[in-house]
């Protein structure tokens, strides 16, 4: 308690408040133009943060997360297109309630249910990481090896296209992290290049995946439309007889995307789902729900707000990313010298309680912030891209470029840019490829360490009952997918 007292003290001097508002107000800002997203943002922002302390870095990329994800519900609402893919339920009732005649109102039902969502995940953040890292510190290293692997297995076959695809996906990250040197110091896979002897450099990567992905995605779609919807404030305050009306539905969102967030590789986006499945289905007019419906917007706001409290406590507990910008913040964390994982609470208490800090208090910035700019934040969605693209571009390279002062790493994010564009064109998630891609190395770390221990045998695997659960886990989160499509295809071949 006196660590987080002491990180609470730390983030309210000047400078860490000062960043802490310019994270959270970016991220709010790129979460309203269509087309960019937290994580470009996060991702351009890193190689910004080389010469910051690690508090001060994370304070800055954590606010960009809580706002990017809540700027999310502007084009949402008032353009039906999320800004987000966490904000996708949000247009269902937000976008009619907007058309309408009560666009203050859809927003001001989303910022109070975002706010909301983040202070009870924020609950389960501080009462539930310490704990798990503490637990985690007693697996050895065939456990981790196998955790890691489920981890893995995880992000693939929850994958929202297709559990194939994920799967696919998440092979091709652990092929793009084999080049380099192997944990028993042998070179492999490099084709030549030296440039090649630490593996590909993280950043290019993420850059690629997810800045210059998205680049030319919107490139194609320059010209689309933008149809305006007046904004107005009215209504955009709850009075206390809704929120007692909303109370409930509320606080079950918020605890079922703060599960779900901890639930590696679901995300946001599948948490929003959930919630709204769920507030439909216990509502007494379920017909209401995509006509325009308050319990709509609160689920799905609630819900994806808090999935980021619930996903940041297997990044700093186990050192497994539960979603793909905390996939972005592994990285960064890497790269400011802290290791995720069981002994993170124990080398770098102040900078864990930051995070844990930074988190509770960016959520009251951004309520307060989009309260009081609504108006303002609603016109940046009209934003030209054919000027802010170019500037994202240039970012990108120079992100890319300032790692290691290369330009191969510049054209590894070219790479990586069109490689991502082309699977997302095919339908292929990348949130598994990246996953794989972090964590295939950390896995690989901890097999060789616990096979020199067993003398080189894997019988400790199956031997071990941490370990044989977790892989029985993967071996059955494997098969449930094509178990569910077996049972789903006899019955629609039985109801003809």
């Amino acid at each position: 308690m006196q660590e987080f007292v002491s990180a609470c003290a730390y983030l309210f001097q000047p400078w860490p408040l000062a960043l802490l508002a310019l994270g959270t107000t970016l991220g709010i800002v790129v979460g309203a133009i269509p087309g960019l997203t937290g994580a470009m943002l996060i991702a351009l922002t890193i190689p910004l943060t080389f010469q910051m302390e690690g508090a001060d870095a994370l304070i800055l990329l954590i606010a960009m997360y809580v706002g990017s994800v809540s700027g999310g519900l502007i084009t949402a609402t008032l353009l039906r297109m999320p800004g987000t893919p966490a904000s996708m339920m949000t247009t269902l009732d937000g976008y009619p309630m907007a058309r309408n005649g009560n666009p203050g109102r859809a927003l001001g039902l989303g910022i109070t249910a975002s706010l909301v969502g983040g202070l009870i995940s924020w609950m389960f953040l501080w009462m539930l990481a310490r704990p798990m890292a503490d637990w985690s510190t007693r697996l050895g290293p065939f456990d981790f090896f196998a955790l890691v692997m489920t981890a893995v297995v995880l992000v693939a076959s929850l994958s929202e296209e297709s559990p194939l695809a994920g799967i696919f996906a998440g092979c091709l990250g652990v092929l793009a992290s084999m080049p380099g040197t192997s944990p028993l110091g042998e070179v492999r896979l490099t084709g030549g290049f030296v440039q090649l002897n630490d593996g590909f450099s993280l950043l290019p990567v993420l850059i690629g995946l997810f800045a210059l992905s998205q680049i030319i995605k919107d490139v194609l779609s320059i010209d689309s439309p933008v149809k305006p919807i007046p904004v107005s404030r009215r209504g955009m305050f709850l009075s206390l007889s809704q929120w007692k009306e909303q109370a409930v539905n509320m606080v079950r969102s918020s605890l079922l995307g703060s599960w779900i967030g901890i639930l590696p590789g679901i995300g946001a986006n599948i948490g929003s789902v959930v919630a709204y499945s769920a507030a439909k289905n216990s509502s007494k007019h379920p017909e209401q729900f995509g006509q325009g419906c308050d319990a709509g917007v609160v689920a799905s706001e609630a819900a994806n707000n808090a999935t980021i409290g619930g996903a940041l406590i297997p990044l700093i507990a186990l050192g497994i990313p539960g979603s793909v910008i905390d996939a972005i913040l592994l990285g960064a964390l890497v790269i400011h010298g802290l290791q995720p994982g069981p002994l993170l609470f124990t080398n770098n208490p102040f900078e864990v309680n930051t995070i844990i800090a930074a988190f509770l208090v960016a959520n009251f910035f951004m309520f307060f912030f989009m309260v009081a700019s609504v108006g303002w934040l609603a016109k940046l969605i009209y934003a030209p891209r054919a000027i802010l693209l170019p500037i994202i571009l240039a970012c990108c390279v120079i992100g890319s470029y300032a790692i290691s002062n290369r330009p191969f790493d510049v054209g590894v994010m070219f790479l990586f840019g069109v490689f991502g564009f082309i699977l997302e064109k095919g339908r292929i998630p990348l949130s598994p490829l990246v996953v794989g891609f972090i964590l295939a190395p950390i896995a690989e770390e901890h097999l060789c360490a616990g096979l020199m221990i067993s003398g080189g045998s894997y019988l400790p695997l199956v031997q071990r009952p941490l370990s044989l659960t977790f892989l029985l886990l993967a071996f059955v989160l494997l098969l449930w997918p094509q178990w569910r499509r077996f049972r789903a295809n006899r019955q629609r071949k039985a109801s003809h």
